[in-house]
This record gives structure tokens, C-alpha cells and sequence, in this order.
């Protein structure tokens, strides 16, 4: 999948997107932000700069930390993305692609976060939030 684009769009069809995911892995948050936000685990795919929506995508974004925003479609409440501030990355939800074809389902973060009413049974790379942080925050 890596460099190809593909579409999606909201439940509504008004927020319509083509994102050129930079790989095939699909991973989950737990924290509670998201779990906040969407009532359970915020299943992404990492999609870079690389997002264009179609014109007049009736778009909010959301100020949701100092790192980061969300957006979701003003008309019907669709999940759209969370973007990173710093450097405009994009990850979009899974669900919300037409397909994404041989997907993979291999990263967890804020594992930490996670309560214990669920858990995946895919074997996944698992980081805590203080390793995510550490591993990823721009230095200060």
C-alpha cells in the first residue's frame, strides 16, 4: 500500500479525501483524549502531509493539546483526523477509507492508558506514553 493513494470519506459523503498512507500499518491510541473523543481506541493510519479534501469540506478542527488537533465533518460529526501541529502530519481514521487492501493492524500506544474492559488479540508493538513521548517529542 505504501505509496499509493487512496480515498475515503465521512458518513455524511461532504468531507470527501484522497491520502497517500506512508505505510500499511494500522495502529491504535489509548489514551484518554481519545478514548474521550471517540468513545473507545483511535484506529489510525499514518498518512504524512499527504491529505487533500475536496473543496468546500465542511471541516472543524478541534485545538485538542499543545501538540495536536483533530478534525471531524461539521455536518454529521464523522471523525475525520488527528494532526500534528509541529509539522502538519496526518493520521487518519481506518474506518473512514474506501479500503485499504492489505492493512495491517501492528502498533499500540498509550498501552498504559488502555482499561481493562478490552484488549485486541493481534500481537502488536506496544509503547506507554512516556516511551512514545520519548521516542517521538521534538526535543525542547
Amino acid at each position: 500500500m505504501q505509496n499509493q493513494t487512496k480515498h475515503g470519506k465521512c458518513l455524511c459523503g461532504a468531507c470527501r479525501f484522497s491520502a497517500t498512507p506512508v505505510d500499511n500499518k494500522i495502529g491504535a491510541c489509548h489514551c484518554t483524549t481519545c478514548r474521550t473523543w471517540g468513545g473507545g481506541p483511535f484506529l489510525s493510519v499514518a498518512c504524512g502531509t499527504t491529505v487533500t479534501f475536496n473543496d468546500g469540506a465542511p471541516i472543524q478542527v478541534f485545538d485538542s493539546s499543545p501538540w495536536a488537533e483533530r478534525g471531524f465533518c461539521q455536518q454529521c460529526g464523522s471523525h475525520l483526523f488527528y494532526r500534528l501541529k509541529s509539522d502538519g502530519l496526518y493520521f487518519m481514521l481506518a474506518g473512514i477509507f474506501d479500503s485499504l487492501g492489505e492493512a495491517e493492524f501492528d502498533h499500540q500506544v498509550f498501552i498504559d492508558q488502555k482499561p481493562p474492559y478490552y484488549t485486541f488479540a493481534n500481537r502488536t508493538h506496544d509503547m506507554t506514553g512516556a516511551e512514545m513521548f520519548a521516542k517521538f517529542a521534538p526535543p525542547e
